[in-house]
């Protein structure tokens, strides 16, 4: 059983998918950036590769991704040709070796399914790898039929991962996202027929109306449709940042006690039913190879969380989208009609980031052993400094992790508090006021 700490669940901290983080991003950091680093990669690097897609055909209040209403419907023809432009142009200048390709959003499917396979087989052929590899898509299911996922799996497509949130109606309307259970089991049947047999589940908890026998009906309804992955996110309530998310009645919140309270119920129920807990917010089958690559110290953590995928370098294209390499972070534009001038004359739409040094880096690799195994081996005192083992000691005192000169490991009470724990070797970062609880991975928190 783990303890709920009131003073600790009202800390904000990073979602840590990088470090450095993406608040400490700055313009220093651009395209000239970007087009060295692509240089610099070696022939036969793996290399992931993440597309955003910035539209949807309807918003929802909750969400906190860079993304739009489609409106007209040449906004996307154009945004695909910005896209097509981009990658050539990074494949004139890259030598890796395609590892795999994600589409996120927005609204990947907001795209026609032609379209989409296009866009995978330009990625294939411009990046030397014609033969099968792993491709997942991010999917609204208001706005798919069998036919869209069937016309995937012939473009390749490997894995699907459908933005489910919740299955309780009431907050379904709440957050402007109606689709009714019946929807969401019919697409798993016609995936799974179609022959995709990965199927990935995001769930959010911490949302407006939102009770702990929602959370139950919701992972229990979820776990009947069998998907190999589960994604359990805490919805994080920025109204000032982000404006949508005005739609929603802040008194209608769970409170902290009863936001901890949905996350241990959603771990209980998902260990109880046989999946691994991956990290501090996934949950896999034990045959999954995201489960796999947990058992054998393979995990890694990147922007779209933890993976399998063993690649120090990630592309992303599109709009927002954010590249990384080993000595450097570099996120492209954010405005679509800016980030579309940038590419379709043949250049890049680098527009902030961060150089990593060797301490960023040594901090960075500390972080995600951390986050991704529990434990991780400590570097010499003065090889790290700042500090962080005073920091770090109020959370050894409360139990929630483990500590000695040679290691750190965070208890099974402290797994709800990983990304506190992480937070001490962030030398950027002091305790900071409260803003966004800290509790599991809040959305719309920085990176």
């Amino acid at each position: 059983m783990t303890t709920f700490h009131a003073d600790l669940a009202r800390r904000s901290v990073p979602r840590y998918t990088s470090y450095p983080t993406a608040d400490r991003f700055s313009a220093s950091v651009g395209a000239d950036d970007q087009r060295a680093a692509l240089q610099g990669i070696d022939p036969g690097t793996p290399v992931s590769f993440y597309v955003h897609v910035p539209y949807c055909h309807e918003i929802c209040w909750y969400c906190g991704c860079n993304t739009g209403a489609i409106g007209r419907a040449d906004r996307l023809l154009d945004y695909v040709g910005a896209l097509e432009a981009e990658i050539d142009t990074v494949a004139g200048l890259l030598s890796g070796q395609l590892a795999a390709i994600h589409f996120g959003g927005g609204t990947p499917n907001a795209l026609p399914a032609a379209t989409l396979a296009g866009l995978i087989d330009r990625l294939k052929s411009r990046f030397g790898r014609i033969a099968t590899v792993p491709v997942s898509v991010e999917i609204d299911p208001r706005h798919c039929d069998g036919a869209y996922l069937e016309a995937l799996a012939d473009a390749g497509v490997t894995r699907l991962s459908f933005g489910v949130q919740t299955f309780a109606e009431a907050v379904q309307r709440r957050i402007n996202r109606v689709q009714p259970h019946r929807q969401v089991a019919a697409l798993v049947a016609a995936a799974r027929g179609a022959g995709i047999a990965s199927i990935n589940f995001d769930l959010l908890y911490g949302l407006p109306g939102q009770t702990l026998e929602d959370i139950e009906e919701t992972i229990a309804l979820s776990i009947a449709l069998g998907p190999d992955r589960i994604a359990a996110f805490g919805y994080a309530h920025l109204p000032r940042a982000i404006p949508r998310q005005r739609m929603i009645d802040t008194e209608s919140l769970p409170d902290a006690a009863s936001r901890f309270a949905q996350s241990a119920a959603i771990h209980e129920r998902l260990v109880a039913a046989g999946y691994w807990a991956i990290g501090f917010d996934h949950f896999a089958r034990p045959g999954d190879i995201l489960a796999i690559a947990a058992r054998h110290g393979r995990l890694r953590r990147n922007f779209q969380g933890f993976t399998d995928e063993d690649c120090d370098v990630v592309i992303g294209l599109g709009a927002s989208a954010i590249s990384q390499f080993p000595d450097r972070i570099v996120q492209n534009e954010k405005h679509v009609g800016h980030y579309r001038s940038a590419v379709l004359g043949g250049g890049l739409a680098g527009a902030k980031g961060a150089v990593r040094d060797e301490q960023d880096r040594l901090r960075a690799a500390l972080i995600e052993r951390l986050l991704c195994d529990g434990s991780v081996d400590l570097p010499a005192r003065d090889r790290l400094g700042g500090p962080w083992a005073e920091q770090l000691a109020e959370l050894v005192d409360r139990g929630l992790a483990r500590c000695d000169d040679a290691r750190l490991a965070i208890t099974p009470s402290g797994r709800p508090y990983a990304r506190l724990i992480a937070a001490c070797f962030d030398d950027a970062r002091t305790v900071r006021q409260p803003a966004a609880p800290a509790l599991s991975a809040d959305i719309a928190t920085p990176a």
